[in-house]
């Protein structure tokens, strides 16, 4: 009573595999030239107030704000405490060249 009969399998396997197939896949990044452009709508890691070169990248002198020009927000741990390379100004996009 709980057998399925050779074409009942074969229907079990194709629809399974239908299943699985709608699924998808995950795609992490950019997937089209529309959201490329919108990624300057996005915030990222800019200077605040005026530094000097060598001082200490703080939340004093650091935010994450638009546009999308600079680091994204998800480095912005790692960039607090680090020093800066160079006299960067308020409104500055923070790049890994202007960090030691």
């Amino acid at each position: 009573a709980f057998s399925l009969e050779p074409n009942e399998l074969t229907s079990l396997v194709t629809e399974t595999e239908r299943a699985w197939a709608s699924l998808g896949k995950v795609s992490y990044g950019t997937t089209s030239a529309q959201e490329t452009k919108s990624l300057a709508f996005r915030r990222s890691v800019y200077i605040s107030k005026d530094i000097q070169a060598g001082a200490q990248l703080t939340t004093e002198n650091v935010r994450a704000i638009r546009p999308g020009y600079g680091l994204p927000t998800k480095h912005l741990e790692t960039v607090l405490g680090r020093r800066a390379a160079c006299d960067p100004k308020a409104g500055t996009a923070v790049d890994w060249d202007i960090l030691n």
